[in-house]
This record gives structure tokens, sequence and C-alpha cells, in this order.
């Protein structure tokens, strides 16, 4: 069952880097949580802090605006480590994670971070490089984002979201995440599916020619 479990976290490039005893340290820090949709993992200033690894399903990312209702920011798909921690600087969490369909994660606490770290004391800095990739992850999607067109907002969204070119999302989340409204996103869609390069379902969109999204992302 370890070597399942390590196996399963390894498919995030972070971890598959760290060596054996630190990743058999982690995965043994962590508490398997089995979600249905819409359950919350943690919410926006929270002082629980900890990694998460989402090893089936997606999460939803939110940030609550003072007097708005919560922004979608993203969607995170296994596999995939993310996180913060108070040890060592830091503080509360900074978005709301929820379950964005059924999905199983890893909770691993401060608490068990500071039990893995007694034994490997080099677990500290291995994390702060996680958080700086999330970091950057999310400075070089803000920059395409910028600079794309409403049609690539779209492709781009399209191809970051999809899971064995699936993406199980309905056109309110493309929007909110693309920041444009639901009747430009279906315009695009409805285009995009004309083109071939995807198909419609309920709930359900399928990518059929990822190349032509690529083409429109690029411009």
């Amino acid at each position: 069952m370890a070597e399942e479990l390590i196996a399963a976290l390894a498919r995030d490039a972070w971890f598959d880097r760290q060596s054996p005893a630190m990743q058999a340290r982690l995965a043994a820090a962590g508490r398997m949580v089995t979600l249905q949709r819409g359950q919350w993992v943690y919410s926006q200033g929270d002082t629980g802090t900890g990694l998460c690894a989402v090893l089936s399903g997606a999460l939803r990312l939110e940030v609550a605006l003072k007097g708005e209702r919560d922004v979608l920011i993203g969607l995170v798909r296994a596999p995939m480590i993310l996180g913060q921690t108070q040890r060592h600087g830091g503080g509360p969490r900074i978005v709301t994670a929820r379950a964005n369909m059924p999905s199983r994660v890893l909770m691993i606490t401060d608490a068990g971070l500071d039990a893995a770290a007694r034994e490997e004391p080099d677990l500290w800095r291995r994390v702060n490089e996680l958080v700086y990739r999330q970091l950057e992850q999310m400075t070089r999607l803000a920059a395409h984002l910028l600079v794309q067109t409403p049609a690539g907002r779209v492709a781009l969204r399209l191809l970051q979201f999809a899971e064995d070119d699936r993406l199980a999302i309905n056109q309110s989340d493309l929007a909110e995440t693309t920041g444009l409204s639901r009747k430009t996103v279906n315009a695009h869609l409805a285009a995009f599916e004309r083109m071939g390069a995807i198909e419609r379902g309920y709930r359900l969109i399928r990518l059929r020619d990822r190349a032509a999204l690529e083409a429109i992302v690029r411009g």
C-alpha cells in the first residue's frame, strides 16, 4: 500500500525529485481523504496549513473578495501537490479549495511536516521550492492570460484543465476563469466545435484537436 501511494505521488514532478527516504517520510506523514463533489478541503484564512496532494479528481481554487462572492481562479487536477505552511514564515491559507468532482487527496499537516523534518532536515527547503513552483506557475499563467485574445484565453483554459482530453467543467466556470461573459465563452466554444477542435456534451467538453487549440493560443 505504501509503495502504491508513493508511486501515485511520484506522478507529481516535485515529489518525484525527492530522495526515496524523503518520499517515504512525506507519504507516511499524510492522511487520505475522500471527497464528494463540492466538499471543502480547506478555506481561505484557515490557520491550519500544510500540503495537499491531489491523487484523483480535481479541486477548485477560489478567492473571496470583499463584498463579492467567491471567485474561481483555477482548477487543480491529479497528479498535483499544492499548499503552503506557516512554519518558518508564511501565513494562513490564501485560497479556498474544494472538490470539483469526487476526488481523493492526501493531506499533510504542519505537524506532519514537522515530524518528517526531524528525520529529514532538508525538508523545509524542499517545501519552499514547492511553494515557489506554485508562485511561478500562477505568475506565468497570469501573464499568458493578459496577452491572449478572448479566443486564446478560452483555448488556453481548455488545454490547461483537460484530463485525458476531457473536461468536467461548465461554461460558467470557463467564463469565470477567463474573465469573459458566458455568452462570449459559448460563442468561442461553438466556433471551436465547428472547426473540429472540441465536442460539447452535458457538463463535459472533449478535446478533439489539441494542435488547433494550441495554434489559437499562439495567435
